[in-house]
């Protein structure tokens, strides 16, 4: 275990002071906007981008200007996210579903951007910030992200087992699945840039300083607490507003066992479009299988808590044992 740099301290303060600053202040608005009664499903979308903002600008503000620096990709992303943060703050003072779909078309058109200045930077500016996949494990990195895929099936059986699995059969059998899978596989490369921006800030950024820190084992338990704790103001007024105390359960939950799952694949490969990419394919997999992207207003109980605490624990946390964890 070893002790910070000054440089990782004052990257670090300033990771913490934008990424959970800017989610206690949305988190108000939030509120606002909730009891006013508007959907609020825009701020999920936003909140995505904040943490690789946060790691960003630590970069910007703390690497000298000798070291090259991937300079356009860095300030499309921004901008991107400087747009979704307005378009956030819009809905919740002039309330219509055109803010929705203005971050929808904000987000693809910064997807698009962000890939044409990420294949303009010089391939090794990207190795040095963690933004190349060629250069790694390619097979190895598709097999994990097939690895997640059946592991996720997995737990989708063993959570059906005691309703019976032939609700689950039709709907893994049914075209229409097969079909949204395909399109969700295309829609990757224009919903990107949400899905980067949680992975840059919690594995690229903050996993490494954690576990240097810390150790292995430690140091990703603490990320997933530290991640489920950020999504706190989604918990209360967007996934479930009528029974929040059980979806901040749930999420420290799934956070802290798909923080091992999801570390074990970026150390195992060293690539970090891995853990983007099955990150994706977890929030979208609820689009395929049940055709509904619906997240807001759900309702839980103690039932749920502790059926996810041993589905996770089974299906997730063994890789909390693997060889990667025990490196010194």
């Amino acid at each position: 275990m070893k002790q910070w740099t000054d440089v990782e301290r004052k990257q670090l303060k300033i990771f913490v002071v934008v990424n959970f600053g800017i989610t206690i202040l949305m988190g108000f608005l939030m509120a606002i906007s909730s009891r006013k009664g508007n959907d609020v499903s825009i701020f999920a979308s936003a909140q995505m981008m904040y943490p690789a903002a946060a790691v960003i600008l630590a970069l910007l503000l703390t690497t000298g200007k000798e070291k090259k620096k991937p300079g356009k990709f860095f300030i499309t992303y921004l901008v991107t996210a400087g747009i979704s943060i307005l378009l956030t703050i819009g809905s919740v003072f002039f309330p219509s579903d055109m803010w929705f779909l203005a971050e929808n078309y904000a987000l693809i058109l910064g997807s698009i951007l962000s890939w044409i200045m990420l294949l303009w930077e010089k391939k090794e500016v990207r190795d040095d910030y963690g933004l190349r996949f060629g250069r790694h494990k390619v097979k190895q990195s598709f097999l994990m992200m097939l690895l997640f895929l059946a592991l996720y099936i997995l737990r989708l059986v063993l959570a059906s087992i005691p309703d019976g699995l032939g609700e689950l059969g039709a709907i893994l059998i049914a075209p229409e699945t097969w079909i949204t899978m395909a399109v969700l596989v295309i829609n990757f490369y224009l919903a990107f840039i949400a899905f980067f921006g949680e992975e840059y800030g919690w594995r690229f950024f903050l996993q490494p300083m954690l576990q240097r820190r810390f150790g292995l084992k430690s140091g990703v338990i603490l990320l997933g607490v530290i991640w489920g704790l950020w999504h706190l103001p989604l918990n209360v007024f967007l996934y479930s507003p009528d029974t929040w105390v059980y979806s901040i359960l749930l999420h420290q939950i799934t956070c802290i066992t798909f923080s091992v799952f999801f570390g074990y694949a970026y150390c195992k490969t060293g690539n970090l479009w891995v853990p983007i990419v099955i990150h994706y394919i977890n929030n979208n997999m609820g689009v395929a299988l049940i055709q509904s992207a619906d997240i807001g207003n759900q309702v839980y109980s103690w039932q749920d808590v502790w059926m996810l605490l041993i589905l996770n624990g089974i299906v997730f946390m063994p890789f909390l044992f693997t060889k990667v964890y025990k490196k010194k």
